[in-house]
């Protein structure tokens, strides 16, 4: 062998004991000689020392005192003689395992040497050292101690995975959520059952063969969908998506889940979980029109009027551009609904409503104001446009057919001509239209009650708005 070489292997196992010393530096080695023969623990304890462990030990004689001795800090190692008259058998054997197993295991062989250590590997991976070679004993120690630390750590793996498959299963299993697996190209390798249900089809492989035809059925499109979203170091909200079901309704889906990757760290597809948010969107939406609608006329409320004030106060500060406001009052709802009764006043009021919705452009917003007064908002609307918004709606009242024959006045506001703020743009109309008012002739204004139809007693139902 060359000078270098010898150097070099010389060299290498420095490194090698230089970096075994030092961790076992770190702590203290307790070792449980059970051996009949104090000399061999003493032998044991030399070359321990010799190989630089820092021992602490306990020594037993036999089996029988074994269990007594291991109490709490638990021995790293236990060195035992084999064969023994406390071990006779294999059943013996196995107890004895079952016995120390959380402890790192050296049989210290006497007398049939291979034969032993053949009968002792049928049985588990221990190691073992024959006496004449006590020596070996460090290196088996620190084989010892490895084996135990990594069957430690795969046994801790092992339950890990097997609660990550029960959660896992219990996912799978909940009739709440829907779970599926897709490609990198969006295309599903695997769904649930629950999933399957949500987009209305009757199995798996339907469904499965539904998105190789068309990737548009269930919208996931192509690509890395979710790639980045659901990274574990990166918290985010949960992505919305709208599905087509089989029928071709629409699914409103919450999706949450993470990115999956090959053994190369390279992404390969994504690991979805479904929640069908279809109902509560809908609700949801019921209750904003609800907070934001007039109930009997299906108009915006009393509080969507103001917003949309504000918001075309806004614009118009921004573009400079004007916009008006009509207010309308129902001529003589009062007499209708103490000659008609109040289901008749209601119907007038809708009467009403929808010919304002005839009137009104798709920028435009009609309001039921209060009781039997509306609003018409007309973003970038002069007075001369707003006029012949006003003669449109009464000529659609005259031509009405239905009875009693209903009126209206009117008042026109234009912003920022007239007013500056939503109070003095309101006030503007109203004073415009009691204006209207009065200029009416009296006949005309008490000609609502003149109706020759009988009184009619009937519930009121919704005279006031929100």
């Amino acid at each position: 062998m060359s000078d270098q070489t010898s150097s070099g292997a010389q060299s290498y196992l420095q490194s090698v004991r230089s970096e075994t010393n030092s961790f076992h530096r770190c702590r203290p080695l307790r070792v449980l000689f059970v051996h009949r023969d104090s000399s061999a623990v003493d032998s044991c304890l030399h070359e321990l020392k010799k190989a630089q462990f820092i021992v602490t030990y306990d020594s037993v004689v036999g089996l029988a005192h074994c269990a007594k001795r291991r109490g709490s800090p638990s021995h790293d190692v236990i060195v035992v003689e084999y064969p023994t008259p406390s071990i006779r058998g294999s059943q013996a054997l196995q107890l004895f395992l079952q016995t120390v197993e959380q402890s790192a295991l050296v049989f210290l062989t006497t007398g049939c040497g291979s034969e032993a250590v053949a009968e002792l590997a049928a049985h588990g991976p221990f190691e073992c050292v024959e006496r004449q070679h006590i020596a070996q004993l460090p290196m088996a120690v620190r084989r010892a101690l490895k084996e135990k630390k990594l069957s430690s750590e795969l046994e801790e793996a092992e339950r890990a995975l097997r609660h990550s498959r029960s959660l896992y299963r219990a996912l799978v299993d909940n009739p709440s959520f829907g779970v599926c697996r897709c490609d990198a190209n969006g295309n599903f390798l695997d769904v649930n059952l629950t999933f399957v249900a949500m987009l209305g089809y009757d199995s798996k492989e339907e469904v499965l063969a539904a998105n190789r035809a068309s990737r548009i059925v269930l919208g996931l499109g192509h690509g890395r969908f979710l790639a980045g979203l659901f990274q574990a170091s990166v918290p985010v909200q949960p992505v919305e998506k709208e599905w087509k079901r089989k029928d071709g309704t629409i699914l409103k889906a919450r999706l949450s889940g993470r990115d999956a990757f090959d053994e190369h760290g390279k992404f390969n597809g994504c690991e979805i979980i479904v929640v069908d948010i279809t109902e509560q969107r809908y609700l949801e939406e019921q209750l904003r029109h609800q907070a934001f609608n007039d109930s009997l006329t299906g108009l915006a409320n009393h509080r969507r009027l103001f917003d949309v004030l504000q918001s075309e106060i806004s614009r118009s500060q921004r573009t400079g551009r004007e916009f008006s406001l009509l207010l309308l009052d129902l001529d003589g709802l009062k007499d209708i609904n103490d000659n008609f009764g109040h289901l008749a006043g209601n119907r007038a009021l809708c009467r009403l409503a929808q010919i304002l919705k005839d009137c009104c452009r798709t920028t435009d917003t009609a309001a039921r104001h209060g009781g039997d007064e509306f609003a018409i908002v007309l973003p970038e609307t002069g007075v001369a446009s707003a006029s012949l918004v006003t003669r449109r709606i009464r000529e659609l009242l005259e031509k009405d057919a239905e009875e009693p024959a209903l009126t209206v006045s009117v008042g026109i506001a234009t912003y920022p001509r007239e007013a500056a703020t939503i109070a003095t743009l309101l006030y503007a109309a109203d004073r415009s239209l009691y204006a209207m008012k009065s200029q009416k002739p009296r006949a005309l204004r008490a000609a609502a009650g003149s109706f020759s139809s009988p009184t009619v007693a009937l519930p009121m139902l919704d005279q006031n708005s929100e």
